[in-house]
């Protein structure tokens, strides 16, 4: 829950700063935020060569159909743990960068001198003048946002939310990921097409003191005969989500020439996500003997090792209200199939 509160400062800030024009602040921590990107891009490309390896073995008959799949999984686990790992020190970049907002470190006269410098300074003011020029033509017609998602997470039985075998408010989800936004129509700025890779996070908290216990193909929860402080349950996913955007931003206009702007309007978008889960870990504190204890087990849990599902998301500007729904059944061959559905805030950070 630290790492929630931490992203939504800094996700607050940013907002804010861009409405007060605190570029200062802004421009940091859209720096961090670009670091995230690079290192969810490079890594994304280093997957896609290490999965083509493996399908070529799989052509020449080296390996078979079943060895490919595991190993591909394992390289996909492998790649989104040196994400998680590079990522925590941006993370520690970003916590700095809020502390020093918090503590007015980062003040408005230094934005005024640094906008002074620009206008007297004949290089700063050339590149300034060369930044201003290129924007009169407006976005290309590809751009890319960073997303960061999170919000309540709970399943579904035959349609009836399961908020009494799970904790409503102690069960969330969070994603985070790099988008691509493509303008489909030449001459028209409504239609865009939304598509990339998120790494995501659904967490669920079993009520009343039970816990997930295997029992060969089925995953039953049970009450566990220990008084436990805290059970969850969660999934890691890597996804490609896809997305039909419908971006009712107004024009941009500088003089007589108008050109196309996104994200600065109300915006709407209908698609889905599919994707293979990378680990799966239920967490258990309790007191042993007056010792505080944490048990970490991770395994299949009979958990589809496949995802795929339909998300929707609607809002203004940068922030959205964001709905996915699992396709398929969170455990693979229970007799009572549960479907995990998530509802939260979205941010698209250009």
């Amino acid at each position: 829950m630290k790492n929630f509160t931490i992203y939504l400062v800094i996700l607050v800030f940013l907002f804010v700063s861009k409405v007060l024009g605190q570029e200062t602040f802004e421009s940091r921590a859209k720096k961090i935020a670009n670091k995230i990107e690079k290192i969810t891009k490079e890594e994304k490309e280093t997957l896609k060569v290490e999965v083509e390896a493996v399908n070529v073995q799989l052509s020449e008959g080296k390996i078979t159909r079943e060895q490919a799949d595991k190993r591909k999984k394992e390289l996909a686990e492998a790649r989104a743990v040196i994400i998680e790992e590079k990522v925590s020190l941006a993370q520690n970049e970003l916590n700095d960068l809020v502390q020093q907002k918090v503590d007015g470190k980062i003040k408005e006269d230094s934005i005024k001198k640094h906008r002074l410098v620009i206008h007297w300074n004949d290089k700063d003011w050339s590149q300034k003048h060369k930044s201003d020029k290129d924007s009169i033509r407006g976005e290309k017609r590809t751009t890319s946002q960073f997303v960061f998602a999170l919000g309540l997470n709970n399943t579904m039985i035959d349609g009836d939310l399961q908020d009494s075998k799970y904790k409503f408010t102690g069960s969330h989800f969070y994603e985070w990921g790099l988008t691509y936004n493509s303008r489909l129509l030449k001459n028209n700025n409504l239609l865009h097409a939304k598509y990339g890779l998120s790494v995501m996070y659904n967490n669920i908290r079993p009520a009343d003191n039970r816990s997930f216990v295997v029992d060969g193909d089925q995953t039953d929860l049970v009450t566990n005969p220990i008084h436990l402080k805290e059970s969850r349950f969660r999934n890691v996913y890597l996804v490609a989500p896809v997305h039909l955007e419908f971006d009712f931003s107004k024009e941009g206009q500088n003089g007589d020439k108008k050109y196309f702007r996104t994200h600065k309007g109300f915006r709407m978008g209908f698609g889905g996500y599919a994707g293979i889960n990378v680990k799966s870990k239920q967490i258990l504190k309790f007191e042993d003997n007056d010792y505080k204890t944490t048990q970490k087990t991770k395994g299949d849990f009979n958990v589809n090792n496949f995802i795929y599902g339909l998300s929707t998301y609607i809002g203004y500007k940068e922030t959205s209200l964001y709905l996915k729904y699992d396709l398929n059944p969170l455990f693979q061959d229970n007799l009572i199939k549960e479907n995990n559905i998530s509802l939260g805030i979205r941010f698209d950070l250009n």
